[in-house]
């Protein structure tokens, strides 16, 4: 399927997709998709006021607790460094996926009938004028907090968990491009999360492309998937162990989505993901997991990113 990203970059053609956490499972073009990926959309918007009323049913702290222990476990072992924990919360509620899709106010969203919808905050990677940047998001907080600002740029965890989700999507960049550059680091950007705002420590890294990038635009999603950001560092080892201790299947959560328009490419982390399972309908969301992370306040960051952005 990178194979046929390529064939459409080749042929300067555009094409949407979606690829799943595992990378076995796509999304290509298809009449049941809308999407958007800030000012690119492939629908007309709609007034809609019909929001939800979510009763979120959250893991107990109890089995957060052990998970988050068996990852750090793995720390102390020298196995990982950085994982991102998620768990699935069920929601009591009468939704309609598409409703929320209209409701939600964010920068990328993407909704695929009766399976699922997402209403991430999060880009993946931007391809502009040979350039190549991504903008990983590491670090919350809920901005009504006194001085919320000063304590999530000054907590330490917090600090360290963003340096390495740095370093590794510098690594990742420094794969496909040249002249791998930091251009903005732990900046803060402001994210409505329904009836709270929450603070987001966020980074620029760019780097150069050759000027025919676009003839292996599959290469250059391959190399660099899964994303860094809701894996951890290193890689392909934190990634077994995720598989190990979640205990559950992720699918197109933290997945990828994307589009390119023949010039450009754009394209977003699947994340603040609700999925269709049956009559159930299943949130999906977690954080990154240092040595010094504290549970109780990493199962209310998993709990406070259970929302939906409405306007």
């Amino acid at each position: 399927m990178f194979e046929r990203l390529n064939e459409y970059g080749q042929k300067r053609k555009p094409i949407f997709f979606a690829i799943d956490f595992d990378m076995k499972n796509w999304i290509f073009e298809d009449k049941n998709v809308q999407f958007q990926l800030e000012n690119k959309k492939n629908f007309q918007e709609k007034n809609s006021h019909n929001y939800p009323k979510i009763n979120a049913l959250h893991v107990s702290f109890e089995k957060y607790q052990k998970a988050l222990e068996k990852v750090q476990e793995e720390i102390k072992k020298g196995n990982t460094y950085l994982l991102n924990l998620t768990f699935e919360t069920r929601l009591e509620t009468h939704i309609d996926l598409e409703e929320v899709f209209y409701s939600s106010n964010a920068p990328f969203k993407l909704h695929v009938k009766d399976k699922f919808v997402c209403f991430s905050p999060e880009r993946f990677v931007q391809i502009k004028d040979n350039q190549i940047s991504t903008y990983p998001m590491k670090g919350t907080i809920e901005a009504s907090i006194p001085h919320a600002m000063e304590k999530i740029l000054a907590n330490q965890k917090e600090m360290s968990e963003h340096t390495m989700a740095v370093d590794l999507l510098r690594n990742d960049l420094g794969m496909v491009g040249k002249n791998v550059k930091v251009e903005k680091f732990r900046y803060i950007d402001k994210i409505n999360a329904g009836k709270k705002e929450l603070l987001q420590v966020s980074s620029k890294i760019t780097a150069d492309l050759d000027k025919n990038w676009h003839d292996n635009l599959g290469d250059i999603i391959k190399k660099i998937l899964p994303a860094g950001s809701i894996t951890g560092t290193p890689k392909k080892k934190t990634v077994e162990i995720i598989k190990e201790i979640e205990n559950y299947e992720r699918g197109y959560f933290t997945g990828v989505f994307g589009y390119y328009d023949g010039k450009s490419f754009d394209s977003a982390v699947m994340i603040r993901f609700i999925e269709k399972q049956g009559q159930n309908y299943i949130y999906k969301s977690g954080g990154g997991i240092t040595i010094d992370s504290n549970a109780k306040e990493e199962y209310q960051e998993m709990k406070d990113k259970v929302y939906v952005p409405l306007f």
